[in-house]
């Protein structure tokens, strides 16, 4: 079982939920910008990605800026703007048994066929 960090006005998103479920997987979605994730299941899901919390945002996101988040800002700080704000996510991020990739590019999705 998959689970997949979604974002269905995402084409990225959409496009890497076709992938997976064109590649059989079962895939459990998750709709993390209405049901946000919080600081424990997003320190999981770094730890799954063997990222740190900066790798899973979306630095040019304009909120990134406004919040004042930095490449300097601790991981603390990082994830917590995550767990307020799940907007910053980087989308899509497919988890299975521990391991998580970020659909960017989409193939890379692939990795948990």
């Amino acid at each position: 079982m998959i689970t997949y960090w979604h974002n269905p006005r995402c084409s990225k998103s959409r496009a890497g939920l076709a992938l997976l479920e064109e590649g059989g997987a079962e895939v459990t979605q998750r709709l993390y910008l209405q049901d946000a994730p919080s600081k424990v299941e997003i320190e999981a899901m770094l730890a799954a990605l063997n990222l740190p919390a900066l790798e899973m945002m979306r630095k040019g996101d304009k909120l990134f800026k406004e919040l004042g988040l930095s490449a300097d800002s601790s991981e603390a700080d990082l994830i917590t703007a995550m767990a307020s704000n799940p907007a910053l996510i980087e989308r899509p991020i497919a988890e299975k048994d521990g391991k998580a990739v970020i659909g960017r590019p989409t193939e890379a999705l692939s990795a948990l066929l």
